[in-house]
């Protein structure tokens, strides 16, 4: 008997280890931090992405780790990824909250999961460079639950009673984490630096609980780089990781995003800007929103004084901005021809937002046709009565 009054356990009982409080909590943050590390770096970034190659040793490390912490193979994790930006925000992505609903996609993130895995459709399509080797077919994915029982063992061996509870939170990790909050809040809540198609957000600037999956907006705009931050105050601790293992020759980064860079005082656009607006184009959007957003704002305001027919407010008005004219809801559409009929501002606005887009969407233009294209919209940019859209024109053309 202890002092309370009740029986105290064997030595053996209380596990391998024994630990303060505090050290089981910062047992089962690092067992899940390792894990989250596996999934960013190994499954999306290496395996899905190809942004960046990895020394054998460490795939072999991870796939194991995952085995015992998730249960997920390679291929399965890979495939079904991939068809989520193949098909992002329709009825065949696996995991839109857009189409599913924000609630489905937090609380059944790890049954929409399964349910794709189990379609062999998606595996074969999307499964393609991923491990085939003995370990992967008769381990990895014939005994898909035989890792996580190992884990569940070696916890309650290791840290007694507590360990069941440490086995319980690596296995909710994953499905909360990534299943839940990155494909569910990350295309619906959040801040967006690129205007992409799809609805992504970054949710905070500050990738470290989730590796650095937190900015899913920019990895949509650049869905090959291995680095997922890109202003300067965005951190990516996956990032961090990944250089580290470069330093001791474990890693090789293959793919990163452009970064912007401008030439200032260019009077024309030549074929070194329109391939600069191209592969900038969703930083191009972005800033357009940005510079044109108090000339929409003043609109507006303008619009509710004086009454002159239907008024929207201003995130409304950006929305449209953020989208093509396809990809407006249909339930909208109507309501945003009233307001542009309304508005000759607003109307310039949107349709040289539109006309903008468009560029990089000409499959059967050339070069040279882009160019002419790109040139007349800003000399009509420039000739237009909006201050904004003039300066907003000269800075497109020194894009570099």
């Amino acid at each position: 008997m202890n002092v309370n009054g009740f029986m105290d356990l064997p030595s053996w009982a209380n596990g391998i280890v024994v630990l303060p409080w505090w050290g089981y909590l910062l047992v089962a943050l690092l067992m899940t931090h390792i894990t989250i590390a596996a999934v960013t770096i190994y499954l999306h970034r290496h395996s899905a992405h190809r942004a960046l190659d990895i020394h054998p040793v460490v795939t072999h490390f991870f796939r194991l780790w995952l085995w015992l912490t998730t249960g997920m193979s390679t291929k399965a994790w890979t495939a079904i990824h991939r068809k989520h930006h193949a098909k992002c925000e329709t009825e065949e992505d696996p995991h839109s909250p857009q189409v599913l609903t924000l609630k489905k996609v937090l609380l059944e993130g790890s049954e929409l999961y399964r349910k794709e895995a189990a379609n062999q459709e998606t595996l074969d399509k999307y499964g393609h460079g991923t491990p085939d080797d003995w370990m992967e077919r008769n381990v990895y994915t014939r005994t898909d639950k035989g890792g996580v029982a190992i884990m569940l063992v070696a916890d309650i061996l290791l840290f007694g009673p507590l360990g069941l509870t440490i086995w319980a939170i690596q296995m909710l990790w994953i499905p909360v984490t990534a299943a839940g909050v990155i494909n569910g809040v990350g295309h619906y809540f959040g801040y967006r630096t690129f205007q992409v198609e799809d609805a992504s957000t970054n949710i905070v600037p500050w990738g470290i609980l989730i590796g650095g999956e937190e900015l899913h907006n920019n990895h949509h705009a650049y869905a090959s780089s291995a680095r997922l931050s890109n202003k300067w105050y965005e951190f990516d601790i996956g990032w961090f990781y990944i250089r580290v293992m470069e330093t001791f020759g474990l890693a090789q980064v293959k793919k990163l995003a452009p970064q912007v860079k401008m030439e200032a005082g260019k009077s024309k656009c030549d074929l070194q800007t329109l391939q600069a607006v191209i592969t900038h184009r969703y930083d191009v959007l972005a800033r357009f929103t940005r510079t044109l957003r108090t000339t929409c704002a003043d609109e507006l305001r303008r619009m509710r004084e004086h009454k002159t027919g239907h008024t929207v407010d201003l995130q409304t008005m950006k929305r449209w901005l953020h989208l093509d004219a396809k990809l407006v809801p249909e339930q909208e559409k109507a309501k945003l021809d009233e307001v542009l009929r309304t508005s000759k501002v607003l109307t310039t606005v949107y349709s040289m937002r539109q006309e903008l887009a468009m560029l990089w969407q000409r499959s059967t233009a050339n070069k040279e046709q882009l160019l002419s294209q790109l040139e007349d919209w800003c000399h009509r940019a420039e000739k237009s009565d909006i201050a904004p859209l003039r300066d907003f024109s000269r800075k497109l053309r020194s894009y570099a």
